[in-house]
């Protein structure tokens, strides 16, 4: 299994308090270690992989507001530092370079730990900590540059990925599946909201619920829509705050409902999965929740 990272992702400082922290790739990389994985570095996206769903104006506004010294704002929980605009462009460089070795055979699984996340991010408005739809943008590069008919998105972070849901809102050609608990950070995410060509899928999950009600959610309504639509490639927001110690939410997960997730996701992709990380902000938890996920997608790769 291949896992994509950088050092330009420390360079995405937050101010003191902010949940999205530098800490928590070192979290990853513990949860991580003693498993059998190739590592290779995140690329950095270029301008034209962002312009698949981000309009150059949007771009040139993010690029224009990061500060030479400590922070500029751009909403009320997303922050620029001098280093934000290079990791965010190494978190898409590295999605899109798992989704490429993925498609030449390279591995069957890979998944990407950089910062800062991405499923927040909508057409032209940064938010929810994230600068750009980096799991979007490589289901637009799978389609578009690579040719392929279908592909599926699943997002199992607690926060609905609305960022994703818009960027992927006319995309006839890709599945959008999310489960997330509702009411909860951004709002979005209703059964009711199904895309402009009904390719869209959320399950909201009720605060407290547990693994047993996502498991059966999964079982009873997600998996049978991502093996339906039969994609070419699954590519996966694996955010790990549905943990019972996440501070952000209460979802009440464990690390075997992440390690379950990773079993049934690699089973109903037929063998071609990108996962890349979005949440996750209690460190013990997401060191543990991240080791069990991509340990579990790991073994069964081998």
């Amino acid at each position: 299994m291949l896992v994509f990272s950088h050092s330009d992702c420390l360079g995405h400082v937050t101010p003191p308090g902010h949940p999205e922290r530098v800490e928590r790739l070192a979290a990853v990389e513990a949860g991580l270690e003693g498993l059998a994985l190739e590592r290779r570095d995140c690329p950095l996206a270029e301008e034209a992989e962002v312009l698949r769903c981000h309009p150059a104006a949007y771009l040139a506004r993010v690029a224009g507001a990061v500060p030479e010294t400590g922070w500029a704002q751009l909403d009320g929980d997303t922050f620029l530092a001098p280093g934000s605009l290079k990791a965010a462009l190494r978190g898409v460089g590295g999605v899109c370079a798992a989704v490429d070795a993925v498609l030449a055979g390279e591995a069957g699984a890979a998944f990407v730990a950089a910062r800062p996340p991405g499923h927040h991010a909508e057409t032209a408005r940064a938010m929810g900590f994230c600068l750009f739809g980096s799991v979007a943008i490589a289901a637009k590069r799978a389609l578009d540059h690579h040719g392929l008919a279908r592909v599926a998105v699943v997002d199992f972070d607690v926060h609905h990925g609305n960022g994703t849901q818009d960027l992927l809102w006319e995309e006839a050609r890709c599945l959008f599946a999310s489960s997330h608990q509702m009411p909860l950070y951004p709002g979005t995410g209703a059964a009711d909201e199904r895309g402009a060509h009904g390719q869209v899928l959320n399950v909201p999950l009720r605060a407290g619920s547990g693994g047993a009600a996502m498991r059966a959610a999964y079982e009873r309504i997600i998996l049978p829509a991502v093996a339906e639509a039969k994609p070419d490639l699954l590519i996966v927001s694996a955010g790990f705050d549905a943990h019972a110690a996440d501070p952000l939410a209460q979802l009440e997960w464990e690390a075997e409902d992440f390690r379950w997730l990773a079993a049934r996701l690699w089973e109903v992709s037929g063998g071609r999965v990108v996962s890349a990380l979005e949440g996750g902000y209690d460190l013990a938890a997401l060191a543990e929740s991240a080791g069990a996920y991509v340990g579990e997608m790991a073994r069964l790769e081998a």
